[in-house]
């Protein structure tokens, strides 16, 4: 830029220059002796000012005349002066300024004398203001360059502030799979919540089926296993002892497993499908005492339940249903007389606990299960897989499982939720 500044700036003044010497060449004379005069006055009045960076000098084969500015001083003559056209060039001159020069060589007065006519102009004042428009187009870069900064961060952050949006649309979409993101977006992000939507509506549906096969698996299972039960049943009947505990362990076992596997695909359903959901535990304990105290085992407990009419655990009735079944029957399974169902509500979380005043788990137990395996595979029977279904489903909806002894004598397993989990 402060190039073609100076170029476009240089011109000017060669347009300039042209133009004085033009003017000056019309009022060139030729005198008697053969020098040149100036016939009248130049209209630039820095002519007549010495030193004022704009000369002129008008040279023959007999003399010279020059310009009140140039005082004692001569503009330098060269032998390649062209007569068809002005040459600029830019020399040393006088007062030791560097000038550029237009020179020419024209034919004045009726003897056709050859006259080398030159005019030239202090290079100081163009290249001052040259280095004047760097400093203030340096400047003026500068601040287009912040304000140029400042616009890209401008779009981009207003650019991208529907992305953040979908962004927080996303974590609520994670702790709550049933909800759906708002379509009140800019149509350039709509097709992407649209298409986010859609693949939360195709997990919902895959999630659908895959229960819906679970169910149905078990219920296909759960025919061929009455019929090897009954099997069993006529077998010990028969008399074949042996073969019907045979029978009834392999039996055990392949409804332990069942019962495992599908307490692990309902897990896994419910990290992707728990919302925002709450219950009250002391209805759902209610409802599963109403129904194991009509057990054989259940028959002869007392059963206590220690819950708050208003208080609520973050997890879905139907989950809690089948945590607190699963622990409630086997602390009737091993309870001599009582079985116990508390719950509290902390500033940090929420918790419930089933107590017993059975023999509990021996510590090598209750190591295992913590550990993560299933007391069912490690041939404990007893709590085990009771422990293991609960176990599963608490950490599917974001609670701990732990276990401990119970004030009654025997085993306390508590479930924690903390707030905000």
């Amino acid at each position: 830029m402060g190039f073609l500044f100076s170029r476009h700036a240089q011109r000017g003044v060669v347009i300039e220059l042209t133009r004085e010497a033009l003017e000056l060449v019309g009022a060139l004379q030729m005198g008697a002796n053969g020098a040149p005069f100036l016939d009248g006055q130049q209209s630039d009045p820095r002519f007549d000012r010495p030193n004022s960076g704009r000369y002129w000098q008008a040279t023959s084969a007999h003399g010279m005349a020059r310009s009140l500015s140039l005082w004692d001083e001569n503009l330098p003559s060269t032998s390649t002066t062209s007569a068809d056209r002005w040459i600029t060039r830019e020399v040393a001159g006088p007062f030791g300024q560097e000038v550029v020069l237009l020179e020419r060589a024209v034919q004045i007065g009726p003897s056709d004398t050859r006259v080398v006519v030159q005019v030239a102009q202090n290079l100081s004042d163009l290249r001052a203001a040259g280095s004047a428009f760097r400093r203030e187009l340096g400047v003026f870069l500068v601040v287009l360059w912040f304000a140029l900064v400042l616009a890209a961060w401008l779009q981009v952050k207003l650019g991208l502030k529907p992305l953040q949006k979908v962004r927080h649309a996303l974590s609520s979409l994670h702790r709550n799979p049933a909800a759906r993101l708002d379509t009140s977006h800019p149509r350039e992000v709509a097709p992407l919540v649209e298409a986010i939507n859609e693949l939360a509506d195709s997990r919902e549906r895959d999630l659908v089926r895959a229960k819906r096969r679970g169910a149905d698996l078990a219920h296909s299972l759960k025919t061929p296993l009455s019929a090897l039960r009954a099997i069993s049943h006529r077998a010990r009947a028969a008399g074949s002892i042996d073969t019907a505990n045979d029978l009834d362990r392999v039996i055990a076992a392949a409804a332990a497993a069942l019962e495992a596997e599908l307490a692990r695909s309902r897990a896994a359903a419910i990290r992707e499908s728990s919302g925002d959901t709450q219950c009250a535990p002391k209805e759902v304990s209610e409802r599963i005492i109403g129904v194991v105290q009509r057990t054989e085992s259940g028959s002869r407990l007392v059963f206590d339940v220690e819950v708050d009419d208003g208080m609520t655990l973050p997890i879905a009735a139907d989950n809690l249903m089948e945590v607190l079944g699963a622990l409630i029957e086997n602390a009737a399974r091993h309870a001599r007389r009582r079985v116990r169902v508390s719950a509290n509500v902390s500033a940090g979380s929420s918790d419930i606990a089933v107590e017993d005043d059975g023999p509990g788990l021996e510590i090598s137990e209750e190591e295992a299960l913590m550990r993560g395996m299933r007391l069912d595979e490690a041939g404990h029977g007893g709590h085990g897989l009771g422990l293991s279904i609960a176990k599963e489903i608490t950490e599917a909806t974001g609670g701990v499982l732990s276990l401990g002894r119970s004030s009654l004598g025997g085993l306390r397993v508590s479930l924690r939720w903390e707030r905000g989990a």
